[in-house]
């Protein structure tokens, strides 16, 4: 081997060892970061869907304080003094993975509030299903025997709110999606 190609192996060696060591620090570093952002987005929502005011810096201790988790199965719940209950939910969307927070008022059968907090439907179509005015037509919505979208305009009973004009495949998705969770946590926070 001549020492050109010895040089270009030495080098190459070096340089993917400090590499590779700048990225394991900069990833033990982050990591914890991480996290914290995920606890933090996950309980300010939560206390958003509970209806439960925070300020920004003070979520965690706003949160200990007037939430309760519970576990149920492997479900978990998330519990407020007055008796709301939230919990996260996820599923297919038309484009891809849709995932938020629902709440229920105490009674089991009024919904407080959606929030989605992840969603990869079409902009300015499908993707409305995450804005707060969309949403908004679903607070003292009752879920039984089961929500129902309606053509827009047309949601006249309790338990119906309107789709998205343009969007019938995330619309409909949206809708099995949002029955299937309340079902299965209704199933097992009752049972």
């Amino acid at each position: 081997m001549n020492k050109a190609a010895l040089r270009i192996i030495i080098f190459t060696l070096v340089m993917g060892l400090v590499s590779g060591s700048l990225l394991l620090g900069v990833n033990i570093y982050t990591t914890p970061l991480i996290a914290r952002n995920e606890e933090i987005k996950m309980k300010s929502s939560v206390l958003d869907v509970l209806e439960i005011a925070y300020d920004k810096s003070a979520i965690i201790g706003i949160f200990d304080s007037n939430v309760t988790i519970l576990k149920k199965d492997s479900l978990t719940f998330y519990k407020a003094h007055d008796g709301a209950v939230a919990f996260e939910f996820a599923g297919p969307g038309l484009w891809g993975p849709v995932s938020g927070i629902a709440s229920l008022e105490r009674d089991l059968k009024t919904i407080r509030n959606i929030k989605i907090t992840h969603q990869e439907e079409t902009p300015g179509l499908g993707g409305r299903i995450a804005e707060k005015e969309y949403l908004k037509q679903f607070k003292n919505k009752e879920i039984s025997p089961r929500l129902v979208f309606m053509p827009e305009g047309k949601a006249a009973k309790i338990n119906e709110v309107d789709a998205i004009t343009g969007a019938t495949g995330s619309s409909r998705a949206f809708e099995k999606l949002i029955n299937e969770n309340l079902k299965k946590y209704l199933t097992t926070l009752k049972g």
